[in-house]
């Protein structure tokens, strides 16, 4: 008979992921009573910062919330601002525009795959361990990183909060010479793109078999990256403009970023929904790598998305390549527009899942109101159903250090951004008093 018995456990502060938070698991008689992933780093009101802006100072602004995502960022914002103003981007900023998403997906998913993740999967405690082991795979992860950086400074001037970027497309184009040098550095990267897909196929990936709802864009053509309209696995099907219909977001006690649910649920943001619901969009080339793993999407099994996050470094890659391949200098890099009042709406897919940004703007050009949902405060609520559905597989009667660990892969391998997550909190104080 097994033994039921009161656990409680802390762990004060998450290693390997970006920013601050903790876990609070308390077991008892053999059910988990309590369990809350904290997020303690202190609100940044960055829509409250922005109100009074010019609508420029908000792409450059936004870079700033993540360094990670900082394309992202602009990329939502931008979208948004060019509805308002009614611009029409020239085929040549769209497309670069998708090139330069590419390098953030590349530098982002490249650093979890190799120094996040894979330590958690090869039982090591770092990347630190694991290099004693895998010297080339993490010597593979720091390259791949590196081009990313280097094709998001391409068009953005710099790698960590780029300046390249303005409403109707960007402030110059980069050199023909430039391009050929990073085409180059990309083709010899395709191969080892291709082999990371099976290399993380090959990891000991945990079992899992979860119901969850998917959520992302999706292109009419393309794989979903810098557009496209918001779907799920459910039936949903809308534009950005109607996010608000459909996603709530709720202030959590234990939490200072806000929770979001779809029609009063939980769902998923990020590669493994992606790939779920945009499998038929994967290049020919990159399809055929994915299914050489044997691994079968779309996968209720969230552990996979350490898969999804390698196929989509193949992907991007072999997308740059393709759109790079026919680049000429625009005679404009960015188109004219003319400003106006208004409200719109964008969104984008950043490494880390869906991206929505709302901007109200006056005559004057300056912001009235902004709104931004990042996709880490979009999957807390499905982190936490995971960890409870995955702790109790796990088996609660485990080892104190056994369930603390696998409670915190859990919440790694969604590659949580967690001060993107904690961007608004609604404060109301009862005071007892009228």
């Amino acid at each position: 008979m097994t033994e039921k018995r009161n656990v409680r456990i802390e762990v004060p502060v998450l290693a390997r992921v970006e920013g601050e938070g903790a876990l609070l698991l308390s077991v008892r008689d053999g059910h988990i009573d309590e369990l809350k992933l904290r997020i303690y780093e202190p609100p940044r009101f960055f829509e409250k910062f922005l109100e009074g802006r010019d609508h420029q100072d908000v792409i450059d602004a936004v870079a700033r919330i993540c360094g990670i995502c900082p394309v992202a960022y602009q990329m939502s914002a931008a979208q948004a601002l060019e509805r308002v103003f009614g611009v029409q981007l020239p085929v040549w900023a769209e497309r670069m525009r998708r090139v330069f998403y590419c390098g953030e997906w590349l530098q982002s998913h490249a650093l979890h795959v190799h120094l996040l993740a894979a330590p958690d999967f090869l039982g090591t405690d770092s990347v630190l361990g694991m290099a004693q082991t895998y010297p080339e795979e993490v010597k593979r992860g720091l390259r791949l990183q590196s081009l990313g950086n280097a094709l998001i400074a391409l068009f953005g001037g710099r790698s960590v909060h780029p300046v390249g970027v303005r409403v109707g497309g960007f402030h110059h184009a980069p050199t023909q010479t430039a391009v050929d040098g990073m085409l180059k550095r990309l083709r010899v990267a395709l191969l080892e793109a291709e082999a990371l897909v099976a290399w993380t196929a090959s990891l000991p990936l945990p079992e899992s078999d979860q119901d969850f709802v998917s959520v992302s864009l999706r292109h009419p053509e393309e794989y979903p990256l810098y557009s496209g309209r918001i779907v799920s696995s459910t039936g949903l099907d809308i534009d950005a403009e109607e996010y608000e219909a459909h996603f709530v977001e709720e202030h959590a006690p234990h939490s200072t970023a806000l929770h979001a649910k779809l029609h009063g649920e939980p769902y998923l943001v990020g590669p493994l929904a992606r790939l779920n619901l945009n499998l038929d969009r994967l290049p020919e080339p990159v399809r055929a790598a994915l299914e050489r793993t044997g691994i079968e999407f779309p996968s209720r099994n969230t552990f996979h998305s350490v898969v999804a996050r390698a196929v989509e470094i193949h992907l991007v890659i072999f997308e740059a390549i393709r759109l790079l391949e026919d680049y000429a200098l625009p005679d404009q890099s960015a188109a004219p527009f003319s400003v106006r009042a208004g409200n719109a709406a964008g969104a984008s897919e950043a490494p880390r899942g869906l991206l929505w940004h709302r901007y109200g703007v006056g005559e004057d050009g300056l912001i009235s109101a902004a709104r931004i949902v990042p996709p880490t405060s979009q999957n807390q609520a499905r982190i936490e159903e995971d960890l409870r559905l995955s702790l109790e597989a796990c088996g609660l009667e485990q080892a104190d250090d056994v369930l603390r660990l696998h409670g915190e892969m859990v919440i790694r391998n969604y590659d949580p951004c967690i001060s993107c997550a904690t961007h608004f909190l609604r404060l109301e104080v009862d005071r007892g008093c009228d």
